[in-house]
């Protein structure tokens, strides 16, 4: 009779001991601090967000083994029946969008972006499908767009999808969301510092310790499990790099120039269809940029793809000037088109082929006034590909980061640092160029900016600043008189006869007379919010309380009042 009596004590002892767990689990990531716990979660989930990944890699290489265009003579295409693909794709993507939910469709570097800075980085779980899919027949059927789209969205999606699975604070979350980015792209490209430094530069825009911990786990996990599949592959380490002499550094700025006001102009133009194609049918929008991109592949096969073709003619032996000129303008009406009228993929790989033609075609021009640039075409391949990226995107650092690692070249770091910053200044002050991604985001109409201390707010979870000493009691003024007398600094809460809950707190009246019992309501926040929301509901009355539950609302945890909150703010640790 003894045994099943200590069974039922195991158990409840076992439920205590996960509960007790769980709780010192949101304790620590509730912080805006490194802990062991966030780095695990965060590998965790950044193996979860790697094996989505190579699935999605391991199919594209499939389908391009049946469909992908391969380079060969300028004209011997012209009947390639595969260049009629991207009409096939154009349907395929509006037959996946039309299945899907319309309220799922958005997707992208410029959505994830706009999820992770308002909604804690927390992606509907129904966008994957549509964007694993249509990217999938995106990449398959020779659009211009490039493969790091679909691998930060994928990558945000799993990740934050399994953060919120195990409930983890909404603080959490986010890291766990610019974690499974990091995978992502350190999956997709084999680069993961560059990772790292496009979700800090691009993604979070800021630097935090607890940031990047996490963050730098997962970028290892993603090229760890890339190079496990794939092998240890740097994509551009066929460009033969050599050092420039320094009396080329003329020319170069010149480069710079140019490159600037390509870049500029490219902005404008995608950002010019995006505007006008917006409110069009999608079926219009997707079979016009199929027709413009099989226009162009049945003329120039070499513009289609993610940039491969345009990189492997631009570091070709003797390349001549005038195709590389075609197949530049060629390469950017397909991915204005793709990318324009929303086609979903990346915009990374189009301009790093647009920028290697870019710098190739730079090169050959100098070339014929300077013949000792000759021999450095392939360094001015990688610095277009580098001004192009980082003016486009801006993000400069991330840029010059990620041609490094591709190109396993650090040769490249002075050129191209050198290039980059007069292509910068001729964009974004002569041509008052922003980031193509927030520029994205206001033609959609999605918020993205958060004022300073909301922001700072939204680093904490509740449960840092909970005071979890709190009595609640009946409904009896005489009882209520009698607790608040003892309470000891405590919060007193009640539940009234309509099932609100209320503060209770006694009130001095200015003649002196005996004190008052005064009530008022109080809103709750769940346990894994952020002190942001409680800023929110107290900063309109600049006083009050709102109380902490778990799980459930009759399941208090804490209460956090105004002045508490406001002394967290004046304490320099917001």
């Amino acid at each position: 009779m003894q045994l099943p009596i200590n069974k039922v004590a195991m158990q409840r002892a076992i439920i205590v001991a996960k509960k007790y767990f769980a709780n010192e689990l949101r304790d620590h990531l509730s912080q805006a601090r490194i802990s062991a716990q966030l780095c695990i979660l965060a590998l965790l989930f950044a193996i979860f967000s790697s094996c989505v990944i190579l699935l999605f890699r391991l199919l594209l290489v499939w389908a391009n083994h049946y469909t992908q265009i391969q380079t060969l003579d300028f004209t011997g295409n012209v009947a390639d029946w595969r260049a009629l693909l991207p009409l096939l794709g154009a349907v395929l993507i509006w037959i996946v969008a039309k299945l899907g939910s319309k309220r799922y469709r958005r997707m992208g570097i410029a959505y994830v972006l706009h999820r992770v800075k308002l909604h804690y980085g927390k992606i509907p779980l129904q966008s994957a499908a549509g964007q694993f899919f249509q990217a999938l027949f995106a990449l398959g059927t020779n659009f211009s767009v490039g493969r790091e789209g679909p691998a930060i969205h994928l990558g945000a999606v799993s990740a934050s999808f399994l953060a919120e699975k195990f409930n983890l604070p909404d603080n959490s979350v986010r890291i766990m969301c610019v974690s499974g980015i990091a995978a992502g792209i350190a999956a997709t490209f084999n680069a993961p510092l560059a990772a790292v430094i496009f979700v800090l530069e691009v993604i979070v825009r800021e630097y935090k310790i607890h940031y990047f911990f996490p963050i730098m786990l997962s970028a290892i996990c993603g090229a760890v499990s890339s190079q496990l599949v794939f092998g240890n592959v740097h994509e551009l380490d066929r460009i033969q790099v050599f050092h420039i002499p320094l009396d080329h550094y003329p020319i170069l700025a010149i480069g710079g120039v140019v490159l600037g006001f390509a870049a500029a102009l490219f902005n404008y133009s995608l950002l010019k269809v995006t505007a006008t194609g917006q409110n069009w049918p999608l079926i219009y929008r997707l079979l016009l940029a199929g027709s413009i991109t099989t226009l162009i592949g049945l003329v120039l096969p070499q513009a289609l793809g993610t940039g491969d073709f345009a990189i492997g003619e631009a570091i070709s032996q003797h390349p001549s000037l005038l195709l590389l000129i075609a197949l530049l303008f060629a390469k950017m009406i397909a991915t204005i088109a793709a990318i324009g009228l929303g086609i979903p993929g990346g915009l990374i790989g189009p301009l790093y082929g647009i920028g290697a033609l870019l710098g190739a075609i730079l090169a050959l021009v100098s070339a014929l006034l300077f013949p000792s640039i000759a021999p450095y075409v392939g360094l001015y391949t990688v610095i277009g590909m580098t001004a192009m990226m980082g003016v486009c995107l801006a993000a400069p650092l991330a840029a010059l980061v990620a041609l490094l690692e591709m190109t396993n070249d650090a040769s490249i770091i002075l050129p191209s640092m050198f290039v980059t910053i007069p292509a910068f200044l001729i964009a974004y002050q002569g041509f008052k160029t922003k980031s193509i991604f927030f520029e994205q985001l206001e033609i959609m109409g999605l918020n993205y900016k958060v004022a300073p201390v909301n922001l700072a707010l939204q680093k904490k979870g509740v449960r840092t600043l909970m005071d979890r000493r709190f009595v609640i009691v009946n409904d009896n003024d005489e009882l209520l008189l009698e607790v608040l007398k003892r309470a000891e600094g405590r919060s007193v809460l009640v539940r009234n006869t309509e099932a609100i809950l209320e503060m209770v707190s006694l009130e001095m009246p200015p003649d002196n007379h005996s004190p008052a019992l005064t009530r008022h309501p109080i809103e709750g926040l769940s346990d894994t919010t952020t002190l942001n929301e409680a800023y929110i509901i107290l900063s309109p009355k600049r006083s009050g309380e709102v109380f902490i539950y778990q799980d459930t609302p009759d399941n208090i945890v804490g209460v956090i009042s105004w002045a508490a909150l406001q002394k967290e703010i004046n304490s320099g640790q917001i």
